[in-house]
């Protein structure tokens, strides 16, 4: 059975009134009091229920978080990063996986408006604010995580991702591939977007190079097998000799679908980059070299400027941080 707060106050011999101010303001209550309602909790193991009470206060202890998808090592790490900083205020990180589908964002972002949360984080499908806009009119403060948009109200932390693609292709021109394909997708995403756009920066600036794009449905690891694939199957003179790709799950398929189904060496034959440097990007059977972006960082910072907002929506402080992105050279792309 339920132990209830009226139960304590039978219990120690007070009031429903003084319980509440053992339990939120004990400096109010005298000592001998506040010792035998405390001893009356622990002899009836009661257990205060925060989801009540919060919701009773039109606010929780909790911040949302949607990102695109959670199977990726990189967003495991942009979301440890937020709930280390978010437990140092003791509040808790509600995730959710949009899995790249508008739909299911639009869901977790209705959803966390009804648990009352006190903001949200998120890595958005689109450059689309409609829904957002519904939270901010809602009073949820809103901080676009790996995801800027210059000319909105929102505040933003992300990396700048045209220079991530310009930074990786550049490095496959330097080693002599003139050949380039750009694997990503689905265009509608925005840092897929930036980094092609850093990629088409570096290929216009050297004579005689040229940029193939091949667009995927998603980011994953079997979508970059498939595109390994098709390009090994092509006549030697018709593949690419070097390869970006949007992501490093993206690359990680594409050096199976590449060397494992396909023949090909990597680096000899095509060289490859991926974006992200996840954890595992150092172990694959070639070492996959990568564009890195500080995961962790990104979601420490978010909560950090979140809280800033929630404490002083006007205030005078940074509303969009943006990192650098740094190449990490190893054996795929023959560095």
């Amino acid at each position: 059975m339920t132990v209830s707060v009226r139960d304590v106050a039978i219990a120690a011999g007070v009031s429903v009134g003084t319980v509440s101010n053992v339990m939120n303001r004990p400096d109010k209550v005298a000592p001998a009091t506040v010792a035998r309602v405390v001893a009356a909790i622990e002899e009836l193991g009661f257990v205060r229920n925060d989801a009540a009470r919060q919701l009773r206060a039109g606010r929780s202890r909790s911040i949302g978080m949607i990102v695109l998808d959670a199977s990726n090592p990189f967003f495991a790490a942009v979301a440890r990063g937020a709930e280390a900083r978010a437990e140092e205020d003791r509040l808790s990180v509600l995730l959710g996986n949009s899995d790249e589908d508008p739909a299911r964002e639009e869901a977790y972002i209705d959803l966390f408006r009804e648990q009352r949360v006190n903001g949200v984080l998120i890595t958005p499908t689109s450059t689309a604010t409609e829904m957002l806009a519904r939270l901010r009119d809602a009073g949820v403060p809103v901080v676009l995580v790996d995801h800027e948009m210059p000319n909105s109200q929102f505040c933003s932390v992300s990396v700048d991702d045209v220079e991530g693609g310009q930074l990786a292709t550049e490095h496959l021109l330097q080693q002599g591939r003139r050949r380039l394909a750009f694997v990503g997708g689905p265009a509608s995403i925005p840092q897929v977007e930036h980094r092609l756009e850093g990629a088409r920066r570096a290929v216009a600036e050297v004579p005689g190079a040229s940029l193939e794009v091949i667009e995927m449905p998603a980011l994953t690891v079997l979508n970059g097998r498939t595109a390994g694939e098709v390009i090994s199957r092509r006549e030697p003179a018709q593949r690419p000799d070097g390869v970006f790709a949007a992501n490093d799950l993206l690359a990680v398929g594409l050096l199976q679908g590449l060397s494992i189904f396909g023949g090909m060496r990597v680096p000899e034959d095509i060289a490859l980059i991926g974006y992200d440097d996840i954890d595992f990007a150092e172990a694959t059977v070639v070492p996959l070299s990568s564009v890195r972006q500080p995961a962790q960082k990104i979601g420490h910072t978010a909560v950090e400027l979140l809280l800033k907002v929630i404490e002083n929506p006007d205030g005078e402080y940074e509303r969009r941080v943006r990192f650098r992105p740094e190449l990490v050279v190893r054996r795929s792309s023959g560095g």
